[in-house]
C-alpha cells in the first residue's frame, strides 16, 4: 500500500457522512453507555440523552422488558436521579441504582 494515511482519512470520512445520514437519537445509542454511565455525566444530560441511556439501561442490563415503555423510562429516570443526588461518588454507575421493587420486579 503507498497511501495508508489517504485509506485511514476514507474511511474516517465514510464513517462521518454515514452517522450524518443516521438520525440524532441512532447516533446517541451506538455511543451510549448505558448501565456503565457514571452518575456525574448521567447529571450532565439532556432529557433527551438521559432517555436513550436509561433506556439502553434497562434493555442491556436488566432485560425485563425488551422495549420499555416511557413510563417506565420516566420512572427509572428519576429514581436514578435521586439515586445519583445521594451519592457521595460521583463516578458511580447508574446500574447502581436500586429499581429492585420500584421498576424491576424482586425476584
Amino acid at each position: 500500500m503507498k497511501h495508508p494515511k489517504a485509506l485511514i482519512g476514507g474511511a474516517a470520512l465514510l464513517a462521518v457522512l454515514a452517522l450524518g445520514s443516521c438520525d440524532r437519537t441512532q447516533v446517541q445509542e451506538v455511543f451510549n453507555k448505558g448501565g456503565d454511565t457514571p452518575c456525574s455525566d448521567f447529571t450532565k444530560q439532556d432529557q433527551d440523552k438521559q432517555r436513550v441511556t436509561v433506556r439502553k439501561y434497562l434493555e442491556r442490563d436488566t432485560k425485563v422488558t425488551p422495549s420499555p415503555d416511557a413510563n417506565t423510562v420516566d420512572a427509572s429516570i428519576a429514581a436514578i436521579t435521586l439515586m445519583c443526588q445521594a451519592q457521595a461518588n460521583p463516578d458511580t454507575p447508574i446500574r447502581d441504582a436500586d429499581l429492585t421493587g420500584i421498576l424491576v420486579p424482586k425476584k
